[in-house]
C-alpha cells in the first residue's frame, strides 16, 4: 500500500516588511494572486497531495489571514490555526504543536507562491528513507536562499544558508516545502527561538542523518518583494488565462496584450493594456496599463500605470501617471499627478 502524508504545517507568522505598504493591513500570505490569497495555492497543492489536516502557524495579523483562508471548506482539507505569543522561528513554532503531529508531515513556508506537485515529493521521501526531504528550485541569484550540494542519488551533502557571492557553490536552493519525520523535533528545545534551516539541518547533517533533495515540479517563486508579487500574478494569468477570450462589454474598445486577467465585476473600457492583472470590482477607463497589477475596488480614468502595483480601493485621477511604484490601499492620486522612481505613495 502506497504511503502518503495526511498532515501539513504551514508557517505564516512573518510580517512581510519588504512588501510594505501592501502588508500594512494584511499578512503576506493573504496577498492576492488572481483574486485568490497567495497561500491558497499552496494549501490546494498540499490537499491535492493527500493532506487532510493543515495547521497554519500564525503570528502577524492572524485575524486577517483566518478570515481570508477560513476552515478549508471546498479545499478537501480541514484548516486549523496555531498562534504564538512571540516569534519562535520556523522550528520553534512547529515544536509548540509536536504532540499534535503525525510521524511524518509536510512543513512549508507560507511566504512563497507555490502551485506544486507535493505528492511526488512525499513519494521521494519514503523511497529514500530520509529524515527530512527538501523541495529544491533553481534560481539565478542564490544568495538570498539556502543552497544545497547534492549527491547523484539526491542526498544533500552540503547546505549553506544565504551565502555570500563568493561562497555560493550552487544555484539550487531550498524552496521551503519539506517532508519531515517528527522524530527530528527531539533536537529542538522547547520555548526557544530555533530555525529549521539555520539550526536544525546542520545538527541533523552533523549526526549523519539522511537529508534528501527533491527537484520541485510545478510553479514556485518567492514573493518577498512587490516585483515578485507582480511576477506571480502575471505568470498565473499567462498560465491559466493564456487562451481565454476577454472580448465583450467588460473590455469594450480595449486593446489587450497578454498576459492579462480581469477579475469579477471589473471593467476596462477604451484602454490599452499590456501584461496587466486587474482584480475584482475595478473600473478602468481610457487608460494605459503596462506590466502592472491593480488590486480590488480601484478606479482609474485617463491614467497611465506602468511597472506598478496599485493597492486596494485606490482612486487614480484623470491624467495621472504612475510608474515604478507601489500605492498603499486607499490612496487617492490627484488629477495630473506624477509618481515615479519607486515611491511608496499614501
Amino acid at each position: 500500500m502506497a504511503q502518503h502524508v495526511r498532515q501539513a504545517v504551514i508557517l505564516v507568522g512573518g510580517k512581510g516588511t519588504r512588501l510594505l505598504p501592501l502588508t500594512e493591513r494584511r499578512p503576506k500570505p493573504a496577498l492576492p494572486v488572481l483574486d485568490k490569497p497567495c497561500l491558497r495555492y499552496l494549501i490546494d497543492s498540499l490537499a491535492a497531495a493527500g493532506a487532510e489536516e493543515i495547521i497554519l502557524a500564525c503570528g502577524y495579523r492572524s485575524d486577517v489571514l483566518e478570515e481570508a483562508i477560513g476552515d478549508g471548506s471546498g479545499s478537501g482539507a480541514s484548516i486549523t490555526y496555531s498562534y504564538e505569543d512571540e516569534p519562535l522561528g520556523t522550528c520553534g513554532a512547529v515544536k509548540m504543536m509536536e504532540d499534535r503531529l503525525d510521524d511524518v508531515f509536510f512543513m512549508a513556508n507560507g511566504d512563497v507562491f507555490a502551485d506544486i506537485a507535493a505528492a511526488a515529493e512525499a513519494e521521494a521521501h519514503f523511497a529514500s528513507g530520509a529524515k527530512v526531504t527538501l523541495a529544491l528550485a533553481t534560481v539565478k541569484n542564490p544568495c538570498e536562499y539556502g543552497i544545497a550540494r547534492l549527491a547523484g542519488d539526491g542526498r544533500i551533502l552540503e547546505f549553506k544558508e544565504k551565502p555570500k557571492p563568493e561562497e555560493a557553490f550552487s544555484n539550487v536552493v531550498n524552496a521551503g516545502v519539506y517532508v519531515v519525520d517528527r522524530s527530528v523535533l527531539s533536537r529542538v528545545p522547547k520555548g526557544a527561538f530555533f530555525d529549521f534551516s539555520k539550526d536544525l539541518l546542520p545538527i541533523l547533517m552533523s549526526e549523519g542523518e539522511r537529508i534528501q533533495g527533491y527537484a520541485l515540479s510545478g510553479y514556485w517563486r518567492d514573493v518577498g518583494r512587490p516585483s515578485d508579487l507582480l511576477g506571480a500574478n502575471l505568470q498565473m494569468a499567462g498560465e491559466l488565462y493564456g487562451d481565454f477570450s476577454w472580448s465583450g462589454k467588460r473590455t469594450e474598445s480595449t486593446t489587450i496584450v497578454r498576459p492579462f486577467y480581469l477579475g469579477e465585476g471589473s471593467t476596462v473600457t477604451g484602454s490599452d493594456v499590456n501584461a496587466a492583472v486587474i482584480l475584482g470590482g475595478c473600473s478602468v477607463r481610457d487608460s494605459r496599463i503596462v506590466k502592472s497589477m491593480v488590486m480590488g475596488g480601484c478606479e482609474a480614468s485617463s491614467a497611465k500605470i506602468e511597472n506598478s502595483i496599485i493597492g486596494e480601493g485606490c482612486r487614480i485621477g484623470a491624467g495621472a501617471r504612475i510608474e515604478n511604484s507601489v500605492l498603499a490601499d486607499g490612496t487617492v492620486v490627484p488629477e495630473g499627478a506624477e509618481i515615479n522612481r519607486g515611491e511608496v505613495f499614501r
